[in-house]
């Protein structure tokens, strides 16, 4: 573990170079979430939509956009990506270091950065809305909600990382990844509550890794499930962690097979 946090320090002192570029990331990334709250307070009159009021729409953003700041994949699967395409892993396969963990310790010190970069916008942010924002309910829902958020993060990266490893077959990833980009914003909950969906969509949805990166965090913190429904869900999440891991494996070895090692 000693040489995957040496990593994890190097990732640190690395990302800090673009600390400007997160910072600029997070106040900008503000602009939609200010556009969706006029529209949301815009359609609202007096009855709750889908069992949330005005305070719970506006809650469940902020907390959604809290939770993306701590788990969203930024550049990690481009980097991936060029990696293997440019053969800047040739010189990890010579040592005693599994590639995973190696993108998994840079991926936890990119967003330890990115979230001190964004500390301060968030906290205005947090402030102005202040009347809007609430607590969990209880601390059972609070703790459940940290450790969904932490899971959240490590199945946000596998995912990536499975669809980054298809450069071992194709030259370009971009189109790859902004198709699941797209259907992650909608099955995850970043556009608006699930809740909101014809039950037969969002049980389509359900059965995606999707809503467990960011609906089913924001749901333990606003109370929305009770503890049965929290420990079904965390669950859920670590049987697709373990199943993204294995799919991430099974991918790296098949793709390091005919890995031609060019570059590098």
């Amino acid at each position: 573990m000693g040489k995957y946090w040496h990593i994890f320090k190097f990732g640190i002192q690395t990302t800090l170079v673009y600390r400007v570029n997160f910072l600029a990331r997070a106040v900008f990334g503000m602009i939609p979430l200010a556009a969706v709250l006029m529209l949301w307070k815009a359609i609202y009159k007096d009855d709750p939509i889908a069992g949330y009021s005005l305070d719970d729409m506006v809650c469940y953003y902020l907390i959604a956009m809290l939770v993306t700041a701590l788990t969203s994949v930024t550049d990690d699967d481009w980097q991936i990506a060029t990696d293997i395409r440019d053969g800047n892993v040739n010189q990890l396969l010579l040592k005693p270091m599994n590639y995973l963990g190696y993108r998994l310790s840079l991926f936890a010190a990119g967003r330890l950065v990115y979230l001190l970069a964004a500390a301060l916008p968030l906290l205005i942010l947090f402030v102005s809305l202040r009347d809007y924002f609430r607590l969990p309910p209880d601390f059972l829902h609070a703790i459940a909600f940290v450790i969904a958020v932490m899971m959240a993060g490590l199945l946000q990266f596998l995912i990536s990382y499975c669809m980054a490893l298809l450069a071992f077959w194709v030259l370009e990833v971009a189109t790859f990844i902004f198709i699941l980009f797209a259907f992650e914003t909608l099955a995850s909950g970043s556009l608006f509550p699930l809740d909101l969906f014809p039950p037969i969509i969002r049980q389509i949805l359900e059965a995606s890794p999707f809503p467990y990166v960011l609906f089913f965090p924001v749901s333990i913190y606003l109370g929305r499930i009770d503890a049965q429904a929290i420990m079904t869900g965390i669950a859920i999440q670590a049987a697709w962690i373990f199943a993204a891991t294995a799919l991430a494996q099974w991918i790296w070895n098949r793709g390091i097979r005919r890995y031609a090692a060019a570059g590098g």
